[in-house]
C-alpha cells in the first residue's frame, strides 16, 4: 500500500507530516509513504500581517487542486490554518491527540532591566486576538506592576520570529503558539537536529510564561491537526480512523463552529479554547467582535444532570482569611518547581531559581506582585491538570506544593509554610447552615471540619471546583460509606450516584 501526503515547507509543516505518515505506518506495518512539500502563499508573503491579506485560506488553499486532482492523497494542515468554510467536495476526517492549545510569551533576559526600568513591553505578534486579550492581563502579571504593553507586527517560521526578537533592539518579547515549539523541541527525525539545537540556544537567551487559556483562549482549533481528503476519496477514511483522536477532533470543530458565528478569519478579535474533562466540557470564550460586542464567557457543560436549587437554599461558606506564617527552613533539595497554592504561601525570605506555577490566576497576579516571574497556572482547574512543560524545561521536574500546615497534595510533595486561623469562620457556617439544601465549597479543609462538627449537613448536595477540594470531599464521603459498608455494595452507590443519601443512613 502506498499514500501520498502533502504539507507546507516549512520545519513545522514537515514534522506535522511525518507524525501522521509514522502513525500511519505504525497501525499499517508495509505501508509506504511518499511526501509531498511546497510552499504555500502565506509562505511566500511574509511582508503583510495574515488578517491584513485577502485571500483566505493562505497556508492551505494552494493544495486543495492537488487533492481534486488526484494528485495527493491527503493534506495534513495546521487545523487553525483552515477557513472556517468548508469545502463540498473535500473534508477534514482524522486528527492526532491535540499538543498544548495554549499560547507562550517569550521576553528577551536582556530586556528585562529596561522593562523594570521603563514599565513599558513591547511585543511582537500578529494576532488581533492575543493582543486584545493580553494587554490588560500582562500589565499586572508580570513582576513590573503597571506595564504599557504594545504589539508590532511579525511574520515567518517560529525560528526565524524568534531571531527577530533577538535581533531587534526596541522589541522586549514574542508570543507564539506553545504547539508549534513544543514539536519542534522533541522531533526525533535527524533533519531537525540543527534547528532544535538553534531553538534551545534561543531560549537560553529568554524567560518563557505559558498564557492561560481562561484570559488568552487559543485561536479555533490550535494545537489540532487536520488530515484532508477528497469527498470522493472514501475507501481512506477506514485507514484514518486507526489514527484519529475523537477528543481532538470534537473540541476543534466545536471551536470553530463558535468561530465561524461570529464570521471566522484570522483578522477576529476572538479566542475560543474547549477543553474536554471527565466531568464535561469547558468554553473559555474572549474577544471582541466586528460589531463591538465584547466576549467574556467561562462555561462547563457537566457530563451528568446537575441538581438546581433556588438561592435561598444554597450557601457558599466564607473563606478562612486568617493566616499564620511558620518558620521557613528552605526548599528541599533538587526541587526544580513550586506549585503555589496561595500568594500568601510564598514566605518573604524565598529566593527560588526554578519553575513557579500557580494555583490560580490571583495567585499568579499576588506572586508577581511580590516581583516574582510566574510560568503559568493551573487556572484553578486542580493541581491534576498536567502543567506541560517538561520540553520547555528540557527535563522531568521535580515538584514540591507550597501550602497551607495540613493542606492536601495528592501528586507532590508538600512545604507548609503557613498555618490557618479558623477565627469567626465556624460561627459564621452555623448561623447560615441549617436551612440550606447545597453548598459550594472552595477549601475541602473547611468541608471536613464542618462535615466532622454538623454531619446532618452529609446528606445535603455539595459542589466545588475541580481541583483539590472536590477529591478531599469525594474521598471523605466514600470513606464515610465505607465504614458503614462493604467495598461491593460502596461500588454500587458510586455507580448509581445515589450514595450522598447513603453517608448518615
Amino acid at each position: 500500500m502506498r499514500l501520498r501526503i502533502s504539507a507546507r515547507k516549512s520545519d513545522l509543516a514537515r514534522l506535522q507530516a511525518y507524525m501522521v505518515g509514522e502513525a500511519l505506518q505504525e497501525k499499517n506495518p508495509g505501508l509506504e509513504v511518499i511526501y509531498k512539500f511546497k510552499e504555500s502563499l502565506g509562505d511566500i508573503n511574509l511582508t503583510d500581517p495574515l488578517w491584513k491579506i485577502p485571500e483566505k485560506g493562505v497556508f492551505t488553499e494552494d493544495f486543495y487542486r492537488e487533492l481534486i486532482d488526484g494528485d495527493t492523497d491527503m493534506v495534513v494542515h495546521s487545523w487553525k490554518d483552515l477557513p472556517t468554510e468548508g469545502k463540498p467536495d473535500t473534508e477534514i476526517v482524522a486528527t492526532l491527540p491535540r499538543a498544548d492549545q495554549r499560547d507562550l510569551l517569550l521576553v528577551k533576559k536582556t530586556s528585562l532591566p529596561r522593562i523594570q526600568a521603563s514599565k513599558k513591553l513591547n511585543l511582537f505578534s500578529s494576532s488581533p486576538r492575543r493582543e486584545y486579550n493580553l494587554k490588560g492581563f500582562l500589565a499586572d502579571h508580570l513582576p513590573y506592576q503597571g506595564l504599557d504593553v504594545s504589539f508590532q507586527s511579525v511574520r515567518g517560521n517560529i525560528p526565524t520570529r524568534i531571531r527577530k526578537l533577538l535581533e531587534t533592539n526596541e522589541i522586549d518579547g514574542l508570543i507564539v503558539a506553545k504547539a508549534a515549539l513544543d514539536r519542534l523541541l522533541v522531533a526525533p527525525q535527524a533533519e531537525f537536529t540543527e534547528v532544535k539545537a538553534l531553538l534551545r540556544g534561543y531560549l537560553a537567551q529568554v524567560n518563557w510564561m505559558v498564557l492561560p487559556l481562561s484570559i488568552n483562549p487559543n485561536a479555533a482549533a490550535q494545537g489540532a491537526l487536520a488530515i484532508e481528503i477528497a469527498s470522493s476519496r472514501p475507501d481512506l477514511k477506514p485507514v484514518l480512523a486507526a489514527i484519529h483522536d475523537e477528543d481532538t477532533f470534537i473540541a476543534a470543530q466545536n471551536e470553530r463552529k463558535i468561530l465561524s458565528s461570529y464570521g471566522g478569519g484570522c483578522h477576529q478579535k476572538i479566542g475560543i479554547a474547549v477543553l474536554r474533562k471527565p466531568y464535561g466540557e469547558i468554553t473559555f470564550l474572549r474577544g471582541l467582535t466586528d460589531g463591538g460586542v465584547v466576549l467574556k464567557q467561562n462555561s462547563l457543560q457537566k457530563v451528568e444532570a446537575v441538581s438546581t436549587f433556588p438561592s435561598e437554599k444554597m450557601h457558599t461558606p466564607e473563606t478562612i482569611s486568617d493566616r499564620k506564617m511558620l518558620s521557613f527552613t528552605g526548599i528541599p533539595s533538587g526541587t526544580g518547581a513550586l506549585l503555589v497554592a496561595r500568594g500568601e504561601a510564598w514566605p518573604d525570605s524565598l529566593s527560588f531559581d526554578g519553575y513557579v506555577w500557580a494555583a490560580g490566576l490571583k495567585t499568579w497576579k499576588n506572586l508577581a506582585a511580590k516581583g516574582i516571574w510566574v510560568h503559568g497556572s493551573s487556572e484553578s482547574l486542580g493541581e491534576q491538570e498536567d502543567p506541560r512543560i517538561n520540553v520547555l524545561a528540557d527535563k522531568n521536574l521535580h515538584w514540591v506544593k507550597l501550602t497551607h500546615e495540613g493542606g492536601y497534595g495528592k501528586d507532590m510533595p508538600i512545604l507548609a509554610t503557613y498555618t490557618l486561623v479558623d477565627g469567626d469562620f465556624e460561627k459564621n457556617f452555623q448561623d447560615n447552615f441549617q436551612d440550606k439544601e447545597a453548598f459550594f465549597w472552595m477549601s475541602g479543609t473547611q468541608f471536613l471540619k464542618m462535615a466532622k462538627a454538623h454531619p446532618e449537613i452529609l446528606s445535603k448536595h455539595h459542589a466545588s471546583g475541580p481541583g483539590n477540594t472536590h477529591q478531599i470531599i469525594r474521598e471523605f464521603l466514600v470513606n464515610n460509606l465505607k465504614e458503614k459498608y462493604s467495598d461491593e455494595k460502596v461500588q454500587v452507590f458510586l455507580s448509581q450516584e445515589d450514595w450522598r443519601s447513603q453517608c448518615t443512613k
